[in-house]
């Protein structure tokens, strides 16, 4: 959706320019500065130059820590002395623990019950103790809040804090640096903290010339909805590969600063997501768990029509292996370059080899072949087997079903 007010400055929500600036220079030795890669292979599909921000590989793997240590930074002495808690299901329990280790603060985070191990893992590393509480992120933050009230700890929030918005605006001032003319920029979006940031800092600094355009999975967005109501809204959130982004209610903070500078947001699927992700693998040889490549999948899809120099911003990595088997499988799926067939054949020799040799004759290949003899509804005397192949794309998958046809067959494609 588009929004009409973009470029006005609210005073009471959009950290100061010199905030953000004070924030890098805090984050100065202890954030890295990421890379600008350039996208040869994004810039011929959208047709304008295109930049990657690789936050993926930001210390923790995200650029939570930005937000995470400005904010625990500005806590008193007593405050500090008092610890810190955060709820997370990943890249913010890492920022906060590895901040609270830097600065010499106890941290507890609670994460939601059967959070990827990898997570969990890096979350201990870095010296935070960890408490499973809730199988959703809902019931862990409550946990969390509970435990700030009971304890006196300091809660540090995922993203609606002025602290950790400006933490996350020096994404932006890092982009105006490498890229000084661009145009565009796509964010991820989830709670809104890292689109705030970048969308205060570049509305600043350069002068409102800059087009913001968010990006939320389509299974959880909850900025559209709220911005069409004109308020912070609660939605009903359903499964998503991009769990980092997955959040049910905007920020108050964020959702001022959204409404006000923010460009446009978008949406994009699952099967979008993962398919962004495979073209980052292959073409741009990075790994980014599905939240940090939903800007890359708006591109791909024609989501968003850039009419300048753009960055994609990729704001994290941390993704844990199944994970990713299962996502370069759907991407594979979603790019026409694996597909099932289901064939039903006579029950006599020979005929699995002159499928697999029609297969082959097509240039494709077989990966895996289930047979039975005995699916529902099925003629006696007739077998069905369901054959994965692999294919070239959308055209070569065509043909492979074409040269099946010609010989007799009558494939059906089965959904993934």
């Amino acid at each position: 959706m588009r929004l009409t007010t973009a470029g006005t400055l609210p005073a009471t929500a959009v950290p100061p320019l010199e905030r953000i600036r004070d924030a890098a220079r805090v984050l100065e030795g202890v954030a890295t500065r990421t890379p600008m890669e350039t996208s040869r292979y994004l810039a011929e599909v959208v047709g304008v130059p295109v930049h990657l921000k690789c936050e993926n590989l930001q210390r923790t793997g995200s650029y939570k820590i930005r937000g995470a240590y400005n904010r625990l930074s500005r806590l008193s002495p007593e405050e500090k002395a008092r610890g810190v808690v955060a709820a997370s299901a990943g890249n913010h329990a890492q920022g906060v623990a590895f901040a609270a280790r830097a600065l010499g603060v106890e941290a507890t985070i609670f994460m939601p019950i059967g959070v990827p191990l990898p997570k969990l893992e890096a979350t201990r590393d870095y010296g935070a103790r960890v408490e499973l509480v809730g199988h959703v992120v809902d019931e862990t933050l409550a946990a969390a809040a509970e435990f700030a009230a009971r304890t006196g700890a300091v809660l540090i929030p995922p993203f609606d804090h002025p602290d950790v918005i400006a933490g996350q605006g020096t994404v932006g001032l890092e982009i105006l640096e490498a890229v000084p003319d661009v145009d565009t920029i796509l964010v991820p979006v989830g709670g809104g903290g890292l689109i705030s940031g970048v969308a205060a800092a570049v509305a600043q600094a350069a002068g409102g010339r800059v087009h913001v355009i968010g990006v939320q999975a389509e299974n959880a967005a909850a900025f559209p909805p709220s911005l069409t109501a004109g308020a912070v809204t609660t939605i009903t959130t359903h499964p998503t590969i991009a769990d980092g982004i997955a959040v049910a209610t905007p920020g108050r903070i964020t959702f001022e600063v959204v409404s006000s500078l923010v460009d446009e947001v978008v949406t994009v699927t699952d099967d979008e997501t993962a398919s962004a992700m495979l073209v980052l693998l292959e073409r741009a040889k990075l790994v980014v768990e599905p939240a940090g490549a939903v800007g890359v999948a708006a591109l791909l899809a024609g989501k968003v029509r850039p009419s300048g120099r753009t960055v994609v911003v990729l704001s994290g990595g941390n993704i844990d292996p199944l994970m990713m088997e299962r996502v370069i499988s759907r991407g594979l799926v979603a790019s026409d370059r694996y597909l099932t067939l289901r064939i039903g054949l006579p029950d006599r020799p020979g005929q699995l080899a002159v499928v697999s040799g029609v297969i082959a004759d097509a240039n494709a290949n077989v990966v895996e072949v289930l047979h039975t003899r005995h699916g529902n509804g099925m003629p006696i005397g007739e077998v069905q087997i369901d054959i994965s192949v692999e294919t070239r794309g959308p055209v070569h998958r065509d043909q492979v079903i074409a040269r099946l046809e010609a010989s007799g067959f009558a494939p059906r494609v089965l959904e993934s």
